[in-house]
């Protein structure tokens, strides 16, 4: 309803996690380089962390487009509080195998006949577990084994695990030991830095068919940035509501009352960054892993309020 009114074709704050919208960052580049690498060169176990919001599943859907355009094949499970045979099913109908009959010892058989028959064709293969956080330590165990899925040189599955950073936690406990031991890469997603905002918002303005004239004020920019904690999720959320409630006020160029009302609308904390001198490489990471923690303490308000 408000494209026309801001010279849009589409929405450009969607919370789908579209690969077209992915803001590549520092970050976003050598996390992608990361799982790209382990999954090219057979690694094993590839891990992905980041708080909720900050962007991991829509690098994975780039990441399951640059792999098909590269023939890789790809299982893709989305839903990971699954008991042993639904994840087997979904794997294996994800790879484009039969699933019955549902039992797990004759679906290995059929994965290990399949994955020896692509690697004897040269092809690779990955499968990409999100919110991995959820998964039961069972589950955990069952994934561990498929990695003893293998030639006498290489792995024929390649695993990526991606999820929040309690899953990190997770593979602490001494029941998961063998599945940490395996993990030979590990990238992460973290909130948007202050001066990454107003070109992120720009990107998605332009791939929503934007003609370049103003729609958020520098000062609406400076709130969000304040209020979100770089939070991708959460930029879009204000947004979004900033675009509707722009238009439906006639408010052409958004400035910082509008946010501020949705901001108390969704009660949003105070977590804002503070203003720091320049940052060594080793400082900075630090201080957007706190925001990170930051990040995730506000999306869960978030959720609670809602």
């Amino acid at each position: 309803m408000y494209h026309k009114f801001y010279g849009l074709s589409e929405n450009p704050f969607n919370v789908n996690p579209d690969p077209r919208y992915l803001y590549v960052t520092e970050h976003i580049q050598e996390a992608l380089a990361c799982l790209r690498y382990g999954i090219e060169n057979r690694k094993g176990f590839i891990l992905l962390t980041g708080e909720v919001g900050t962007g991991k599943t829509t690098l994975l859907n780039k990441l399951l487009e640059t792999l098909r355009q590269k023939g890789i094949a790809s299982a893709f499970i989305f839903n990971s509080r699954l008991n042993t045979v639904q994840f087997f099913d979904f794997m294996l109908a994800d790879f484009g195998l039969p699933t019955e009959p549902r039992v797990k010892s004759q679906m290995l058989m059929r994965l290990n006949q399949w994955l020896l028959e692509r690697y004897q064709a040269g092809g690779t293969t990955v499968l990409i577990v999100d919110e991995a956080q959820n998964l039961s330590l069972e589950l955990l165990e069952e994934i561990r084994l498929l990695t003893n899925l293998e030639t006498s040189s290489e792995k024929l599955l390649q695993i990526v695990l991606a999820g929040q950073p309690e899953f990190e936690q997770k593979l602490s406990q001494p029941q998961v030991r063998q599945l940490r031991q395996r993990i030979t890469l590990r990238g992460k997603t973290f909130p948007l830095a202050e001066d990454e905002l107003p070109k992120y918002l720009a990107q998605r303005l332009h791939v929503a068919g934007w003609d370049g004239r103003s729609i958020f004020s520098p000062r609406a920019v400076e709130v969000i940035q304040k209020y979100s904690c770089g939070i991708p999720r959460v930029i879009n959320l204000l947004c979004e509501h900033a675009l509707i409630s722009g238009y439906a006020s006639q408010q052409r160029n958004i400035g910082p009352e509008l946010i501020m009302e949705l901001v108390k609308e969704f009660e949003l904390d105070v977590i804002g960054p503070v203003a720091t001198p320049a940052r060594t490489s080793a400082q900075e990471i630090k201080a957007r892993e706190q925001s990170a923690s930051e990040a995730g303490l506000l999306m869960r308000k978030l959720r609670r309020s809602h």
